[in-house]
């Protein structure tokens, strides 16, 4: 496994070098300003007083808003001149922009249409890898089918429902505010763990920041409805072991301590009881190693950066500005952590890097969230802190867990 990591570290860092050594994209056209007479018919009625510019085709308004944002983006909708799309964004010291683009700026391309039969392929495929990868891990041999479906298809089924069920969430709440999405691409590879996950193509923007707020927060939740009893029942046949000689650094052979997070350690409590005051060190069953990547999958993906769920989630909570701010210091974190605190952090912080981006801003990106969104965002946030956060070991004891640091 380390070598792999080192192969894909290696690769990450020359993508890097390689892009830097890119030349650099030519200077955007200059800005000219519009005045009042080219301004489109109405404008004044959503902005008070709005300066204007034209920018390679697209027309950029900056000014207070005279209604409330969403009554002006419908209005904008109206006024938009024919072959343009309207976007309403937030902007400096309480202002906002308007900017009017064609509308392939804004959509792109008409998509290529779904293919049923390659996203059947490839969970056909990553179901297979991911037995197999199971089968490896709790220590099968040899190649009968029998012992192999046995030893891994517990840890394939677990892994796959999670995987399949969060990509799920994302797409009937995109569906559900008329987002083009596509059906979930499963990634096999034939070593490690069987997968690099699954996820959905967006092929066009939300509408506005609720829209963006259900998809993104919809496939962490539903991911973990999966993942939590997966873990429940899985640990009902994992191992209370000795803690090994090197560490616990693979959660499948050598064990993982039940204090590694807050979420995990009140888990392991429920499903066994008294039995952890005896140790702490648990060999996980394969069904409760799916769920065990359920929880790290699911924190991985609500780090509140670019595009990932949580970077989705704080910027409909927060607006753009903060959202991006937050992002800057969660990525230099996780940098930190993985140089100063622990190493296996950092194949994880290259890929949060390169897959992270910036996301396309919603069409409609003014209107808060109401109070009934911004608490369930708060408390996925808070999520983060207890799959992420290992339990302190002074509450040890209150949890009725062995600790052998105090």
């Amino acid at each position: 496994m380390s070598g792999i990591v080192a192969l894909a570290l290696m690769l990450a860092f020359w993508w890097m070098l390689v892009t830097a050594s890119r030349s650099r994209p030519a200077a955007p056209p200059p800005r000219r300003q519009l005045p009042a007479s080219e301004r489109p018919a109405g404008l004044d009625e959503v902005l008070d007083d709005p300066a204007g510019s034209e920018q390679d085709g697209v027309l950029i308004f900056s000014g207070r808003l005279r209604v409330a944002a969403r009554v002006a983006y419908e209005r904008l909708q109206e006024l938009a001149p024919l072959g343009t799309v309207p976007l309403l964004q937030e902007g400096e010291e309480g202002a906002v922009s308007v900017i009017l683009a064609p509308a392939e700026r804004i959509h792109g391309p008409a998509p290529a249409p779904t293919r049923p039969a390659l996203h059947w392929l490839l969970f056909g495929l990553t179901l297979l890898t991911t037995t197999w990868a199971g089968s490896l891990h709790h220590g099968a041999t040899t190649l009968d089918l029998a012992e192999v479906l046995r030893t891994g298809l517990p840890y394939s089924a677990g892994l796959m429902a999670i995987l399949g069920i969060h990509e799920l969430g994302h797409f009937f709440a995109a569906r559900a505010h008329r987002m083009d999405v596509t059906p979930p691409y499963f990634i096999p590879v034939p070593f490690a763990l069987g997968t690099f996950g699954a996820f959905i193509r967006i092929r066009s923007r939300p509408k506005d920041r609720k829209a963006l707020f259900d998809m993104a927060v919809a496939g962490p939740l539903a991911g973990l409805a999966v993942a939590v009893p997966a873990l429940l029942v899985g640990l009902q046949s994992s191992e209370i072991v000795a803690a090994p000689a090197g560490g616990t650094a693979d959660p499948f052979s050598a064990g993982t301590s039940v204090g590694s997070s807050i979420l995990f350690a009140a888990l392991a409590k429920l499903s066994l009881g008294p039995a952890l005051e005896a140790g702490h060190i648990l060999r996980l069953s394969p069904l409760a190693f799916a769920g065990w990547l359920g929880l790290l999958v699911t924190a991985l993906n609500l780090l509140p950066i670019g595009q990932l769920d949580g970077g989705h989630v704080t910027r409909a909570l927060l607006g753009h500005r903060a959202g991006s701010s937050l992002g800057t210091v969660a990525m230099w974190s996780l940098l930190l952590l993985a140089f100063f605190v622990w190493p296996g952090l950092l194949f994880w912080a290259v890929l949060v890097f390169f897959l992270a981006g910036r996301g396309a801003p919603p069409l409609e990106d003014v209107t808060p969230l109401e109070p009934g969104r911004r608490l369930v965002g708060f408390a996925t946030l808070g999520l983060l802190i207890l799959l992420l956060l290992p339990l302190p070991h002074s509450l040890w004891a209150g949890f009725g867990i062995h600790c052998p640091y105090l």
